[in-house]
């Protein structure tokens, strides 16, 4: 699927609402881990439902870069559209529809920063970020003050591109199509759409990550599930308020 300018999107999936911004993702690393679900569910806002792969709940540390970020209408605004970002997610359901909770999201844009925290209500951070490719690889820096949290490592693609097919884990992890943030006493959930994920299995080498521990998370010996994705074109559309009300975690 084709995410050109004027792409109209199903309107089953969205309604007839129009999306109100567009932007592209790239150099993108999924780095998961699994959690016991009992840890991850005093986490989750009341009245968002803890989604489990066989029992487990599932974490995800996601460097990646963003630019051409602009609203419907309008031409990308030099240093506005183009910064990097990394966020600490889990995954969730509200009413049957699967999404994404941040408990981060670290970008190296002050305007960015604001605007994620009052358009999208989402717990973004002002961080010192830096990407750079070399030999192949994709060296990503990110470190932020208060609270405090770094991640420094480097990854690479490894594998052929693929579409992750139903009903696999890669699948269940990355085929979402909307976030979940609580705010005020409300839940919202504000819905994308894109293209099938592009994805590569990957290999990194991490290291500094405390980017989980900051949100009182331990995570496992084991080696974490590794993707990369080397672009990918997203639409977006204006938060919609849920009807349970919910406890905010932003910070």
């Amino acid at each position: 699927m084709s995410l050109a300018p004027g792409t109209r999107i199903a309107a089953d999936e969205i309604g007839a609402r129009p999306w109100i911004m567009r932007q592209s993702w790239y150099n993108l690393l999924f780095a998961h881990w699994p959690i016991p679900a009992r840890v991850m569910a005093e986490r989750v806002p009341a009245g968002l439902d803890l989604d489990t792969w066989d029992g487990e709940a599932w974490i995800g540390v996601v460097p990646f870069g963003m630019r051409g970020v602009r609203l419907r209408f309008t031409p990308a605004v030099p240093g506005l559209s183009r910064f990097l970002e990394l966020n600490v997610r889990t995954y969730v359901t509200a009413g049957g529809k699967p999404g994404v909770y941040f408990f981060s999201l670290d970008a190296a844009s002050a305007p960015g920063v604001a605007l994620g925290r009052a358009w999208y209500k989402l717990p973004y951070h002002r961080a010192r970020m830096s990407m750079r490719e070399a030999g192949g690889w994709i060296e990503y820096r990110s470190r932020r003050s208060r609270p405090p949290a770094e991640f420094r490592g480097r990854y690479r693609p490894i594998g052929d591109v693929f579409h992750a097919a139903g009903g696999t884990l890669e699948d269940w992890l990355t085929a979402r199509y909307c976030l979940y943030t609580a705010s005020r006493g409300r839940l919202w959930r504000g819905d994308i759409h894109h293209a099938p994920w592009p994805l590569q299995s990957a290999e990194a080498e991490i290291e500094v990550n405390t980017m989980a521990a900051a949100h009182g998370f331990v995570l496992p010996e084991s080696k974490p599930l590794l993707h990369f994705a080397k672009r990918l074109d997203v639409v977006a559309w204006k938060l919609a308020k849920l009807k349970a009300a919910a406890t905010s975690t932003m910070s």
